[in-house]
């Protein structure tokens, strides 16, 4: 199809010259969008001339306004425009407005089109309207073809056009094809920045999206909010909490949507003193106590190991969803509270709401850490009767733990075999960690195999068939596995753990030494060592 643009008048010739931008449209799109709605004939019958008015005619007639306020899911595009008397870039911009409200996307571009061939020039408004039709098709080819035909008609400089343009290549991926139309807005705004900072979020590019973020000439809550979000969901708890504490020292208002992020933040770093200070905030603060900001709580207590908050929290919230619930159900779970999760689950059942994999994902782990094999197998087994579709990976391997963790190592085994699709790693670290508790080094022997086969560099699984050789007494064969893991050049990562004390958290790995008071912790562990050794403690 082809997009047409006006060019400029040349001074020999009186008519106007139409210039062409190639658009090659994805299979989603009408194939005629830029035949343009009809046979040559009818097309002839519109006069050029009716459109090529001067801008100060931008007013709308009365006609025109009719048409508009005419314009129903069921026009006929080719229609709206041969009927409409004296239309120009406005009065077609708004009905191009009006289908994309309607989401009528294909309909907005046919209509983008038709102006293009009866030369009326787009502004940065008409852009504005249909260059987010890509994101809405997910179509980057569409995106790029508007982007070029801006381009050509020198609009992709104005920050409203070169916004829109970034937006497009930020939220379909191609982040650096973002990173240019961002270089080519001659004066970009907030807008800009933290459209574009956020492209680098979703990928991953916390690096780039902090100093993109330092170099702002101005921010607002919503630059703010971004990349605390982005910081939190990318695994940079402390930075997300370090930016809300800078926000507030800049005299910056939180608004509802930063509360969730931070806290969340938080609750990922157990910092229980910090989620009460951010708690007596947001109840101190103008913001409303949604939903929102309650689940996220929930889940930052329940986190910390403060159940009693959690649960104080959840009963004082006016309006509970599935996610209020999964939080609470999960927290309990997490706590090793078995009981109450399946209570919590019986109460949400009794308000009418339907549970999700994410409520089963709970279940299956709160009877996980309490033992309730039976009670796990029960609810797993109906809702593999009754809603099969609900039923992920991460539901089987949870499934495949609680047998293996509890001896049901047959069971577990039988339950991979008739499993859905090909069982990953996971699933096989699940039956070597139950082999590996329960002294079974044949078929642990087998776990192993596979994992190395999906994933020959993996450690844990050198490490823990090694321990299963040596509770089985086989020293020959954990020499061996030392051996291959020397040769392999693979080793075990520490485990870490942290405290909290203060409101300061400290982080501490194995056979830690960069603490600035290693030598008083060490002094409190070899004394608590040599009492336990004095009233003869086993392992030491």
């Amino acid at each position: 199809m082809l997009l047409l643009a006006p060019k400029e008048k040349d001074p020999s010739n009186s008519r106007m010259k139409l210039g062409v931008c190639r658009l090659s449209l994805s299979p989603t799109l009408p194939r005629r969008l830029c035949n343009l709605g009809g046979s040559p004939s009818r097309m002839g019958q519109r006069k050029v001339q009716s459109h090529t008015h001067k801008p100060e005619s931008s007013l709308f007639s009365s006609d025109t306004l009719r048409n508009c306020s005419k314009l129903t899911a069921e026009s006929n595009v080719d229609e709206l425009f041969d009927e409409t008397p004296k239309l120009d870039v406005v009065s077609a911009t708004t009905i191009i407005g009006r289908f994309v409200r309607q989401h009528r996307y294909k309909e907005a571009i046919h209509f983008f089109s038709r102006m293009l061939f009866w030369n009326i020039r787009p502004n940065e408004f008409t852009f504005g309207s249909v260059i987010p039709l890509s994101t809405a098709l997910e179509d980057l080819c569409l995106g790029k073809q508007f982007h070029a035909c801006a381009l050509k008609m020198g609009l992709n400089d104005i920050v409203f056009v070169g916004s829109a343009i970034l937006d497009v290549y930020a939220k379909l991926r191609s982040i650096e094809e973002a990173r240019k139309a961002f270089e080519d807005i001659e004066k970009p705004n907030v807008v800009s920045y933290t459209t574009l900072m956020n492209g680098y979020l979703k990928q991953g590019r916390i690096e780039d999206a902090l100093q993109l973020f330092q170099e702002m000439p101005e921010r607002n809550v919503v630059s703010w909010n971004v990349m605390i979000g982005g910081c939190s969901h990318t695994g940079q708890n402390e930075e997300a909490v370090n930016l809300f504490v800078e926000m507030l020292r800049q005299g910056l208002t939180p608004s509802q949507s930063t509360f969730p992020c931070v806290i969340s933040a938080v609750s990922n770093i157990a910092a229980l003193g910090m989620g009460k200070s951010f708690h007596a905030f947001v109840v101190k603060s103008s913001c409303n106590f949604d939903v929102f900001v309650g689940n996220a709580l929930i889940s930052c207590y329940a986190k910390c190991g403060s159940m009693e908050d959690s649960l104080l929290v959840f009963n004082k919230l006016p309006d509970r969803n599935i996610v209020s619930w999964n939080a609470l159900i999960c927290g309990f779970a997490q706590n090793g509270m078995g009981e109450d999760a399946l209570i919590s689950f019986e109460r949400m059942r009794a308000t009418g709401l339907r549970p999700n994999s994410v409520t089963l994902l709970g279940l299956l782990w709160a009877c996980n850490h309490a033992g309730l094999v039976d009670k796990g197998s029960l609810y797993f087994n109906q809702i593999r009767i009754e809603d099969p579709n609900m039923l992920k990976p991460e539901h089987y391997a949870c499934m495949v733990d609680l047998l293996s963790r509890f001896g049901r190592l047959k069971e577990a085994e039988e339950l991979l075999n008739v499993l859905p699709y090909d069982p990953g790693i996971g699933f096989w670290k699940a039956l070597l960690g139950g082999c590996h508790i329960h002294s079974n080094v044949e078929l642990g022997e087998l776990a192993a195999k596979k994992i190395l086969a999906l994933d020959p560099e993996d450690v844990s699984s050198y490490v823990m068939l090694s321990n299963a050789y040596s509770a089985a007494g086989r020293w020959q064969n954990v020499s061996k596995i030392r051996r291959e893991m020397k040769e392999k050049g693979l080793k075990r990562v520490p485990g870490c753990s942290w405290i909290e004390i203060r409101s300061k958290v400290h982080v501490f790995v194995n056979s830690d030494r960069s603490h600035h008071q290693k030598d008083d912790i060490y002094g409190v562990l070899n004394f608590c060592i040599e009492q336990l050794r004095e009233i003869e403690v086993p392992y030491f």
